[in-house]
């Protein structure tokens, strides 16, 4: 993954991943994030099953998903796993709940949750299946 655009690789990727995880833990929301003072993107996942005594738990089962899945667009170094209760998660759920029908919603600079970011994509709620 680079700094250029979000492409359809890795929004794929990254939506294996969120279904493979949403088994360890019921996601409220997955979306892609880049910070307008950041150059990277990242993959953030979302649970309120996730809190403070659990973080290193979430990460490892990201670990062993990803061994599993080989997603070579997905960097381990790229995925941030968040409490529900988190502003960027309430943003992501909130966004993803107002278009319900879509099939992911990309957005540009703006305000998002705490935050101001460069660039984003939601996926829906729920995920979809794989095919």
């Amino acid at each position: 993954m680079d700094n250029g655009p979000l492409v359809k690789e890795e929004i794929e990727a990254g939506a294996l991943l969120a279904q493979e995880f949403n088994r360890y833990a019921p996601l409220k929301a997955a979306f892609w994030l880049r910070a307008s003072d950041e150059e990277q993107r990242y993959l953030y996942l979302s649970s309120d099953a996730i809190d403070d005594s659990n973080f290193d738990l979430a990460y490892g089962e990201v670990g062993r998903i990803l061994k599993i899945l080989r997603l070579p667009d997905l960097d381990f170094f790229r995925i941030k796993v968040l409490s529900g209760a988190d502003p960027l998660a309430d943003a992501a759920a909130s966004l993803a709940t107002r278009y319900p029908d879509s099939a992911g919603r990309r957005f540009g600079s703006r305000p998002f949750g705490d935050s101001f970011v460069g660039d984003g994509y939601v996926y829906p709620q729920p995920l979809p299946v794989a095919a």
